[in-house]
Order: structure tokens, then C-alpha cells, then sequence
């Protein structure tokens, strides 16, 4: 009262204004007071009751929306009918996975005696060709094939050579009638041991030829010369890079190396003395990479330095062997970069070292318990080192000591050869970086002796590789494959001491063609196969990402074929089923599994059953995943051909063409056919000679007849009078068997999801990998209640975006429950919006008496923001658009909070092996092995011709430096490009991420939560029957000072010392290769080495300095 008079008053005025102004001031204070207090605890109610009803009757709208235009009750009433004429079988795991590595190994041994043959052959033409000095011969040189000179006439060693595309060779233009030969530019190509060697090599023509008849799922068949000539086989223009260089050596290839010599234990020994500076020094640390590029997952090493006193270059690896994989590998190259030299060389402790090493690695059972050798790199040697020998390895010489002698200087030069020679090594001077290759590809000729002398032809497999630089296009950059190789020995008895190794024959097999044998279709929706070798690495696995965005180029990730088995199937703890693999055991386990779709963003919870065993005649094992409840039975029914054939061909059926109905490959006439095609012209006699999987025909063919009728369900929806409801765009359904209907009701110039089940839509389609992902989410949620979510690629349009809408078909038997399809729709956000922000508000004229809140309540209101998420909490409708897509906790971060207190929603830890992470400002050395190729030649020219070109001139041969692709890698002073931050550049690391879950249990929840001055209230519903919620928050209130967002957003796990040393050191369990060939009485060991080049003609000379000239050029208007 007293209020509102003095406001009417004028706030009061005379005599009593003092005392009038201090009334005012406790009235004030008590009216501030009371709205305080309304603000804390007569807070905005929303009234639980109202969100329900909407919930309810939201829930109902979007059901009938979905089963109308989906026609799921359709379907699911067809596969009930025939659940009486179906049988129902149990798969049988074990079983399975005997069958599917049988078939592998069949598969395999097939290109194995390819290559035993390729192996014969060669050996027979050698035998019988006699060396000639002055011979001169022309032969198909892929560089220069098809080419003319300025006149019009064929250029030497070139002439015509016909291409053709085909698609079984990756679409690329190639000669199925020829080989043609590579040779590398630092190699002249008409060196007299090139010619009779390529000449000799004709005779493997005619059996590649008849390789590829016997055989046409072969692919690239070849021969790496030990000389350096490479024959392919289909012949190919061999596409050199930029500046017209070809570095690709076969010898440098890891098929070439592991054929050529067994497992080895190397301890590189490097002076780092005084005299070791400027050139010498670089000189060395090129050999050192070079050495360790020659090693790989079957091979040990260490790396000691030596002045004054001895030095690890890693002191965590004191005293030990650890595997040569390429994480070591780049490891050890970017501290070799670091050494600096310094004080006096003091060899004897260096070796008194590296003997100890090896002995107790012997003693103990580690490392590769086959080849020992030591390689000492150094200016000279002048200490009296004989007692060394003396003591650990005379007399039975059981390590071998490569010696490299640095620099132009000779005067140690019979000392540093008299130790090779006394220890069955062999000794060779490297005076210039040209030099370095060559000269360190010896080693691996005389530790092929006792293999050549014994005549062991030794099969080897690689690891899974992409091959990129070998012909220079994207179509094989991005294939994974492995090879198998063989040694190929000179026969000629003059020789045989001698251990003379002419090179190795090989054939490269495409990994996706070997998982065709585990067809997807027999291991359920979620199940999948994979394969390890037998040092613990992924050959193949689905979950296997040995790619990476570098802007917008695909790029192979440093250590994506060093992946282990531990690091993809992760929640193998104890690493029993890694251990048993790799043992080449057979048997079974299980394992609960947190299962990963959408690229990481949701989790799905799974109990699978693992199967495995080894293929024999391989290192590989071969392991199957059967989920429970998805992979564990299979339903046959059966249909006549005629029935559906006629179902099959109706023009809204795809069947799935990465998967293989019928063997389209064997013939060349069949190529070109698409799954559908090639399934049609067998059904109907046209192409009876076709193999094709009966089983998964009769599947097909069944599910045909059994979803035919819902391509007039879906016509009769479109023409109905009622109309079509604006915003549904697509109906589908998919099956087990691979098959898709699918119908458009919107044209494609009006869709909005255009992408959407097309052939480039992998992540929604059939494919080798992985089944569509609305199926398998559809398969995770009960049978009949719809499924909705916004596809992720979808997230980054503002305008536009769509919403899947999807529920899985089951069919039951005997209480056998299967999996036989899903169906859904695609339609537009708008119409779940319309339909959404219509059912979220009360009318003015709303009866409120029986309302405890705000009533009439609105979504409309300033004052609330209200959602939908979904069971992962991704918002899928909000006021603002801009959030549709994005995790909820991003945007409220304190009623993300609360939900998850509540129980609500469930946080689940995650974890990649697999991950890029920026390199912090700090480092400076880790990015160097990240540097592809391409950007580390370019850094390593700009660099060394800047630098050191007048010396590079005058002392170098040039054409020698561009074939050391690797150097680029191994400098310090090989910065990345001037162009990119360190900081952007990315490493392989390891990450831990968030997912989080929707506790079904939990219907509603609503909260007050404190922030400050005010407290926010929120109000959850679930959505019947699908995975949404409604969420009501109050909207003014803010919380974001109290509670930060949450994001998903993955943290990089950071080691400390101790344990990045422990993890570099550990030795997992590996099974070592078979076969080993160390010593052979009868080698002649007296042929210890010399300088030896292989000099480029003068041409070559000056085409390789016209090159280095204009890269320098280049370099300086990038320098400006």
C-alpha cells in the first residue's frame, strides 16, 4: 500500500524526505528480496504432464508416418507367413571358419605355383645364357614406350606397345600379351648387366602368359632383377613424377628383401668421431636409413654410436633387440638425425658392445634367433680390434660384420675391409650419397648365400601394403594387398659357391579378393572376417583405416600396415585371442564388445563369438565374428527360378555388386557384367559356365518373392487421392541376402537427400566391408518400433538435411529368432519439424485448472527451448537450426550434465589406435617421418640444392641422389614445406573419446538445476515407441559459466617416459618364420666386397642435372 502511494506520490517530499527515502530503501530491498526468492524457489515450473501428452500423441503421428510410407507392418506380416515353411539352422562357427580358410588356402596355393613356376623358368634360362659384354638388344623399356621423337620416329628402347584399359587390372591401360621393363633412372639402361639380364628374363613371357590362362584371378606378375631391372607383367607406361625421375627400385621393395634373405638381427654401428663431420656425417646417417629400410616386421635391431665412449641412440633401448616395424624404423631415423659429432672414434668398446647384445639376445631365445650381423659405419678404424674377434666370434664367425668406409679417404681402407673379410661380411666404400644404395644392398646378397648354395626356395608373404609409388594413380594408391615372392638362384655349378642371387619373381594379391571367400552374407549382420599375420598385425579387418584426410587428398597413415590386432580388437584385454592367433592355434572365444557406427559417433553394445584358425602354407590367421542374436542363425526357404527370377528383375530391385552372387573375374567376357547381370544370365542358361554361391541365389531369390509385393504397396501410397505427405522422399528395404527395393516418391530435381542410396552412398549400401548402416542400427533396436537419426554427413548442411527413419524384420522359428531385413523411409526435416513444433503447444483456450505450471505451455515461448534427441543425444529438431545434428551436451552443457547424473543417459568410454592427432607447438623432429614422399623429396632438393650444389656438382653423381627417396625422411635440415605450420601436421597417436547412451529404463526425468542467481528447469520424455526424447529447458537462465559443454571431442592418451620405453620395448608374442638360413660350409666367404658402381651414361648425367637445375629454380620463386 505504502508502496504504491509513494509511486503515485512522487517518492514523497519535505520535512520527512529523509525518513521517506529510508522507507523506500527497505521497501525496495524487501521487494527485491521477494522476486530473489520467487526467482530460487517459485521457479518456472513446466508442467511433466503436458510434455508426456505431447510425447504421446508426437510419438503416434510419426509411428503412422513411417509404418504408412514404409509399409513395414506389410513386410513384416510377409516373412510371418512363410515362418512355417522355412527352416532354421544354427551356424556353426567352428565349422565356418575351417571352410573359409580352406578356400583361402586353395586360393593362395594357386598363385603360390604361379610363382614357382615364374621361379623355374628364370632359373632355366639363366642356366643356359652365356654372359656377353658387347651384347646389344632393344627391348619394350616402359618409360618409353609409345613415344617419338621430334621427327616422328620411335625413340630408342621405345617403339609401339599397345594399351589397353582393363578392368581387371584397376581400370589402367596395359599390354595382357607383354611384359615391359623398369629400370630406375640412377641405373644406366643399356649397362651390359642390365642387357643379358633383361635379355635372359624374355623367356618369362610366355609363362606369365600361361600364369594368367591357368589362372585368371592372377593380377601384376613380375621379376625384380638383383641388377635392378624390374619385368612387369602386364605390360604398363610406367609414369615418372614431376621432374621425369622413376626412384621406384624393385631391390628396395619389401617382397624383394624378405625373399632374398632370412629373418636377421642388425646391430647398426655408427662413428660419430671428430673426423666424422660436414659430409662424411651425412653420408652416414643416409647409410644408417638405408640399412633400416631394408629391414622389416621379422627382423631385430639396435643403433649405437661411437666416439670417446658408446652411446645408444636410444638409451631405452640399452642392451636390447627390438623389432624392426616401421614405428621403430622412423623412430630410430628421426634420433640418427640428431647425432652430432665429437671426440675420438674408440671402435673396440662399440663392438665389444654389439657382440654382447647379440649373444644375450641368442642366449635368451630373442630377436630373430637366425642371421646376426653387425654394420659398422665409419671413416676408419685404427684401434687393435682383433682381440674383439678373438673373444666372441672366432672361430665359428656366427656374426657377420659389414663394413662401410665413409668418405673419399682410403688410407683405413685395408682395415676396415680386413674385418669384414675376417668375419664372413663384406666390405664396400662410400665416398658420395650416390653411392649409398648400391653399396648397401650388398649385405643382403651375401646373407642370401647359404639359401642360394642350399637351393631353398623359400615362399614369403608380406604384410598388407599400398603400393602408391609403384604406378603412380590413384586406382592403386588406395588398394591394400600382399605378396607372395621367391628367390631366384643362378644354377650354374661354376658359381654355386659363390651363392649368385639373379633377383625374385613375384605376384601381388588384392586383400578384397581374398575376403570374397568369407561372403558377408553367412556371418550376419554385424558379424565380419578379418586376418593377422604372424607377427600380430592386420592384414584385413573392416575396422582396419589406413587412410587419412590431408585436406581433401587420401593419404596411406606412417604406420597403417603395422597396425596390431591388439589395437582394433581392443577390448581383448589379456590378449588371448591376439596370442592365439599369432600362435596359429584353432578354437573359439567371446567377448562383450563396444562396437562403434557412424565413424566413432555411436556405440553399440555386443556379445560376439570369435572363431579362428590358421591358413596353412601362409604366417596369416583368419579369425570370424558371429554376434548373439544376429549371427547365430540363418533361415532358408525355398522358390521356383521362373517365381523369382520374375521378382528379382523388377526395376526396383539392386542387389548388392561388391558382393559376389556369381564369379564374374575368371572369364574376360564376364567383366564387365554387374552382379544383377551376371545373376540373370545364369538363371536364365545364357552364361551357364558362370560360378555362382547356390545358396546365396536360393536367399536372393526368396527374399524376392517375399518383398515383391511391396513395390505395389508403394505405388498405391503414391497414388492415393488423399495425396502424398510433402517431405517423404524415399521407401526402402534391404535383406540379408544383399537385396534392396527401393522406391522414390519425390523426383530427383525436388529431393533433398540426392546422395542417398546411390552407388557412391557406401555408408547406406551393401558393401564387401560392412552392411548399410540403417540396417544395422534398425538390427539393435526392437523389431517393429522405428528408429530415427540424421546420417552425419548430413549434419553440415544448414538448409536441407534428412532423416532416416528405420525398424529391422525378424523372422522366428521354434523360438529361433533371425534377422531377415530392415525397411524405412527418408524424409526431409521439415516435415518432422512441422509435425513437431505443431504438437508442442497448447491452444490459448487450453484447460489449465487441473495444471500445476505454466499452462497454456508452448515451445513458441521465448522463454523455453525445446528439442528432440535422440538415444545418443544428438539433437535432431531445435529452434536453432545451426544445433540440428550437433550433441546435445555441446549446446546445454549443464542439462547434459544432469541427464547423466540422473542415469538418464550413460557416458562410454572409447578408444582409437588408429588416430591423427596435430603435433604440439613444441615438437620439432616427430613430423619428419610423417612427410610423404612427394613433399619430402621436393623439401630434401630445395635443401640440398640450396645448400651444397657447386660441391654436389663437382663431386656427386646426381642421377644417384634422386633415387634416395628415403633421404628426405632422414634429414634434420629436410624441413616440412615452408608452407604448412607444424602444428597442422599430423602423427599417429592414440586417443580416448566419449559416446554416450539412453538408458531405456528411464521414460521422464525432470530436474531444477543451480546456477548462480537462477535455476534452470528441464522436463525429459521418451517418445513412445521410437528413440527420441522431448526435452523442455528453460531458457533464461544461463548455466554456462557453472557448466562447460560437453563435448565428444577426443583427447590424445599421453604416455610418459617410462611407458612410451616400455611399449617400444615389448616384445609381443610373434611366431617366428619357419625357415632360416644362416651358414652353409661350403660359401665362399672370400668374396668380401670392393667399391662397386653401376654408372649412368652421360645422357642420363646431364637429363638428371636439367632436372635438379629446374627444381632449383623453382625452388627460388617459391623462396620469393
Amino acid at each position: 500500500m505504502g508502496v504504491r502511494s509513494r509511486s503515485a506520490g512522487g517518492w514523497g517530499r519535505g520535512a520527512g524526505a529523509g525518513k521517506g527515502r529510508r522507507m523506500i530503501s527497505v521497501s525496495l530491498w524487501m521487494i527485491c528480496s521477494s522476486w530473489l526468492c520467487w526467482s530460487a524457489n517459485a521457479q518456472m515450473k513446466i508442467p511433466p504432464e503436458t510434455v508426456q501428452q505431447w510425447a504421446v500423441s508426437y510419438g503416434k503421428q510419426i509411428l503412422a508416418l513411417s509404418t504408412k510410407y514404409s509399409g513395414s507392418l506389410l513386410l513384416q506380416k510377409k516373412y510371418k507367413d512363410i515362418e512355417s515353411t522355412v527352416k532354421m539352422e544354427e551356424v556353426d562357427g567352428e565349422e565356418l571358419v575351417k571352410r573359409f580358410a580352406e578356400e583361402m588356402e586353395g586360393m593362395l596355393g594357386r598363385k603360390m605355383k604361379s610363382v614357382k613356376r615364374l621361379a623355374e623358368a628364370a632359373e632355366d634360362a639363366d642356366l643356359y645364357h652365356e654372359f656377353n659384354a658387347t651384347l646389344q638388344f632393344d627391348y619394350y623399356n616402359s618409360m618409353t614406350i609409345n613415344s617419338v621423337d621430334e621427327e616422328g620416329n620411335p625413340v630408342e628402347l621405345g617403339g609401339e606397345f599397345p594399351l589397353e584399359e582393363n578392368e581387371h587390372f584397376n581400370k589402367l591401360a596395359v599390354n595382357t600379351q607383354q611384359s615391359d621393363i623398369q629400370v630406375p633412372t640412377n641405373v644406366y639402361n643399356k649397362d651390359p648387366n642390365i642387357l643379358n639380364g633383361v635379355y635372359m628374363s624374355e623367356a618369362l613371357n610366355d609363362v606369365f602368359l600361361d600364369n594368367f590362362q591357368k589362372d585368371p584371378t592372377l593380377t601384376w606378375q613380375y621379376f625384380g632383377s638383383a641388377t635392378g631391372f624390374f619385368r612387369l607383367y602386364p605390360g604398363i607406361a610406367w609414369t615418372p613424377d614431376e621432374n621425369g625421375v622413376v626412384t621406384f627400385d624393385c631391390r628396395n621393395r619389401n617382397w624383394y628383401i624378405q625373399a632374398a634373405t632370412s629373418p636377421k638381427d642388425i646391430i647398426i654401428v655408427v662413428d660419430i668421431s671428430g673426423s666424422m663431420k660436414g659430409l662424411r656425417l651425412t653420408i652416414a646417417k643416409h647409410t644408417i636409413n638405408t640399412i633400416l629400410d631394408t629391414l622389416g616386421e621379422n627382423d631385430f635391431v639396435n643403433v649405437i654410436a661411437y666416439s670417446d665412449y658408446v652411446q645408444y641412440v636410444e638409451p631405452c633401448f640399452k642392451g636390447t633387440l627390438v623389432q624392426a616395424d616401421l614405428d621403430n624404423r622412423e623412430h630410430f631415423k628421426l634420433l640418427v638425425e640428431e647425432l652430432q659429432v665429437k671426440g675420438e672414434g674408440k671402435v673396440k668398446k662399440a663392438m665389444k658392445e654389439s657382440f654382447k647384445i647379440l649373444n644375450e639376445a641368442a642366449a635368451r631365445g630373442q630377436g630373430s634367433l637366425c642371421n646376426q650381423a653387425i654394420m659398422l659405419i665409419t671413416d676408419g678404424a685404427m684401434e687393435d680390434y682383433e682381440d674383439v674377434f678373438q673373444e666372441f666370434n672366432w672361430p665359428e664367425r656366427r656374426v657377420r660384420v659389414f663394413t662401410y668406409l665413409i668418405g673419399r679417404e682410403v688410407t683405413f681402407a685395408q682395415n676396415v675391409k680386413w674385418i669384414a673379410c675376417n668375419n664372413k661380411g663384406y666390405y664396400t666404400h662410400i665416398s658420395t650419397l650416390a653411392d649409398v644404395q648400391e653399396n648397401v644392398m650388398e649385405y643382403l646378397h651375401v646373407l642370401s648365400r647359404p639359401m642360394v648354395i642350399n637351393h631353398d626356395h623359400d615362399i614369403i608373404w608380406t604384410e598388407a601394403y599400398m603400393d602408391s609409388v609403384l604406378f603412380n594413380t590413384r586406382a592403386q594408391s588406395l588398394l591394400l594387398m600382399t605378396t607372395v615372392a621367391m628367390p631366384v638362384f643362378s644354377k650354374k655349378k661354376e658359381t654355386l659357391s659363390h651363392g649368385i642371387l639373379l633377383g625374385v619373381v613375384g605376384t601381388d594379391v588384392p586383400l578384397k579378393e581374398l575376403m570374397r571367400l568369407a561372403p558377408r552374407y553367412k556371418l550376419g549382420v554385424h558379424g565380419y572376417a578379418f586376418l593377422n599375420t604372424n607377427n600380430g598385425y592386420i592384414l584385413s579387418h573392416p575396422d582396419l583405416r589406413p587412410l587419412y584426410k590431408e585436406g581433401k587428398k587420401l593419404k596411406p597413415k606412417p604406420n597403417y600396415n603395422s597396425v596390431d590386432l591388439s589395437e582394433v580388437e581392443w577390448e581383448d584385454d589379456d590378449e588371448k585371442l591376439r596370442t592365439a592367433m599369432v600362435k596359429g592355434e584353432t578354437g573359439s572365444m567371446s567377448l562383450d564388445v563396444r562396437a562403434t557406427v557412424e565413424k566413432g559417433r555411436r556405440v553399440m553394445f555386443l556379445k560376439n563369438d570369435y572363431f579362428y584358425t590358421t591358413i596353412n602354407e601362409t604366417p596369416f590367421s583368419l579369425g570370424i565374428v558371429l554376434t548373439r542374436g544376429h549371427g547365430e542363425f540363418i533361415f532358408t526357404g525355398n522358390v521356383s527360378i521362373k517365381e523369382g527370377l520374375n521378382d528379382l528383375m523388377q526395376p526396383d530391385v539392386t542387389i548388392a555388386d561388391e558382393w559376389t552372387y556369381c564369379e564374374t573375374d575368371i572369364d574376360p567376357h564376364h567383366r564387365k557384367l554387374t552382379q544383377h547381370q551376371a545373376v540373370f544370365r545364369y538363371l536364365t542358361g545364357k552364361e551357364p559356365d558362370l560360378e555362382c554361391d547356390e545358396k546365396l541365389l536360393r536367399q536372393t531369390l526368396f527374399d524376392a518373392v517375399v518383398t515383391a509385393p511391396m513395390e505395389a504397396y508403394w505405388t498405391a501410397v503414391m497414388l492415393d487421392s488423399s495425396g502424398m505427405e510433402e517431405g517423404v522422399e524415399t521407401a526402402f528395404l534391404g535383406t540379408r541376402s544383399g537385396l534392396m527395393r527401393v522406391t522414390r516418391y519425390v523426383g530427383s530435381e525436388k529431393r533433398v537427400a540426392k546422395k542417398f542410396l546411390s552407388p557412391s552412398d557406401k555408408e547406406n549400401i551393401f558393401t564387401l566391408d560392412h552392411f548399410p548402416l540403417w540396417y544395422r542400427r534398425a538390427a539393435e533396436y526392437p523389431a517393429g518400433k522405428f528408429l530415427y537419426y540424421i546420417p552425419k554427413e548430413d549434419t553440415r548442411e544448414v538448409s536441407g538435411k534428412m532423416v532416416i527413419s528405420t525398424t529391422a524384420v525378424t523372422v522366428t522359428v521354434e523360438k529361433k529368432t533371425a534377422v531377415a531385413g530392415a525397411i524405412g523411409i527418408q524424409m526431409t526435416l521439415d516435415l518432422l519439424e512441422t509435425r513437431f513444433w505443431a504438437t508442442a503447444k497448447q491452444p490459448n483456450d487450453t484447460d489449465c485448472s487441473n495444471t500445476e505450471g505454466i499452462c497454456p505451455l508452448t515451445c513458441e515461448a521465448m522463454d523455453l527451448a525445446c528439442y528432440i534427441i535422440d538415444n545418443n543425444a544428438f539433437i535432431i529438431i531445435s529452434k536453432e537450426r545451426n544445433d540440428v545434428g550437433r550433441f546435445f551436451g555441446e549446446v546445454d552443457g549443464s542439462v547434459m550434465a544432469q541427464l547423466i547424473r540422473m542415469g538418464m543417459f550413460k557416458r562410454v568410454s572409447l578408444y582409437d589406435y588408429q588416430a591423427m592427432c596435430k603435433m604440439g607447438g613444441h615438437s620439432t623432429s616427430s613430423a619428419r617421418p610423417l612427410l610423404s614422399p612427394f613433399y619430402g623429396m621436393v623439401a630434401a632438393l630445395k635443401w640440398f640444392l640450396t645448400n651444397f650444389l657447386l660441391r654436389f656438382l663437382l663431386e656427386f653423381n646426381i642421377c644417384g641422389f634422386w633415387h634416395s627417396d628415403h633421404l628426405a625422411e632422414a634429414k634434420p635440415g629436410f624441413k616440412a614445406s615452408a608452407q604448412r605450420k607444424k602444428a597442422d601436421i599430423l602423427q599417429p597417436c592414440d586417443t580416448e573419446y566419449p559416446s554416450f547412451v539412453y538408458e531405456p529404463s528411464i521414460k521422464e526425468t525432470n530436474s531444477l538445476i543451480k546456477c548462480g542467481r537462477c535455476q534452470k528447469m528441464f522436463v525429459t520424455q521418451a517418445v513412445p515407441d521410437s528413440n527420441l526424447l522431448i526435452l523442455v529447458v528453460q531458457a533464461d537462465c544461463d548455466c554456462s559459466r557453472q557448466y562447460p559443454p560437453i563435448t565428444m571431442n577426443p583427447k590424445e592418451v599421453k604416455y610418459n617416459a617410462s611407458v612410451k620405453c616400455d611399449r617400444m620395448k615389448s616384445q609381443k608374442v610373434r611366431r617366428r618364420p619357419e625357415s632360416c638360413h644362416a651358414y652353409h660350409p661350403h660359401e665362399n666367404a672370400k668374396e668380401c666386397g670392393g667399391a662397386s658402381h653401376i654408372y649412368p651414361s652421360v645422357s642420363l648425367f646431364l637429363t638428371c642435372l636439367t632436372a635438379s637445375l629446374a627444381c632449383l629454380k623453382a625452388s627460388a620463386l617459391v623462396c620469393r
